[in-house]
């Protein structure tokens, strides 16, 4: 899939490949919303892989509205794109899988000085229990919630999550290295689950000299993704 990016300002990454690849795990169906589009990476990519979901993609800037319709159009992937504030627009359906690589950068990380990277790290953009609750009001019951955030946050998230009847049911760790705490957390949970909480072997994604372990790599040609500057 060749996926159009900006030059200057928020590209996706790893964190949008490894979640596509733990969102997969769960065989997404029916309705499937992708909060915050970005680039459009990763509905898209879901859409590829499992034809027979209806895509909704929603973005608040114009200008990664922009880029998810035009990547949507280039690879011929079918999705209907929305640009609006996730939590203000009011949605005519519910969804049986919510998807998302939100900002969760904190409120007392620094600060780019790129309006457009502000919007697309920090949780300020989006807090987390006005997302959390709206997410909840949209999921059907037994819906599924897939998305990844600051590993460091767990306990708010779980938190947050539980509040508002999203059970985690599966979680997973990612580490840059081995002696390397946890950098993102990727969380499956579920809208009335009553499940137990599986916490899933971690990922590591460098072996002790450098390279990328052999699961990282495959999830990468999985993803077959080629990036291409678009200027405007």
């Amino acid at each position: 899939m060749q996926l159009f990016q900006y030059e200057n300002g928020y590209r996706y990454n790893s964190d949008s490949l490894l979640l596509h690849d733990f969102i997969c795990s769960f065989n997404p169906k029916g309705n499937v919303l992708d909060i915050g589009s970005g680039s459009g990476v990763l509905g898209l990519l879901i859409k590829r892989e499992y034809p027979a979901v209806n895509l909704l993609q929603i973005e608040v800037q114009e200008s990664h509205y922009a880029l998810t319709c035009k990547n949507a159009e280039h690879n011929k992937i079918d999705s209907h794109v929305i640009c609006a504030d996730f939590l203000n627009y009011r949605f005519t359906s519910s969804f049986d899988f919510i998807i998302s690589n939100p900002p969760f950068y904190h409120s007392g990380a620094q600060k780019s000085e790129n309006e457009s990277l502000k919007i697309s790290r920090h949780s300020d953009s989006l807090p987390l229990e006005s997302f959390f609750k709206k997410v909840s009001s949209l999921l059907e019951f037994r819906g599924s919630f897939i998305f990844c955030y600051d590993a460091k946050q767990i306990d708010i998230l779980i938190a947050s999550l539980i509040k508002f009847n999203l059970k985690p049911n599966n979680i997973k760790f990612i580490h840059t290295k081995r002696r390397k705490d946890a950098s993102i957390v990727l969380i499956h949970a579920k809208k009335g689950s009553k499940s137990l909480c599986n916490v899933l072997s971690p990922l590591v994604m460098y072996d002790e000299n450098e390279n990328l372990v052999q699961e990282v790599v495959d999830i990468y040609e999985k993803s077959k993704t080629e990036s291409l500057v678009w200027q405007i």
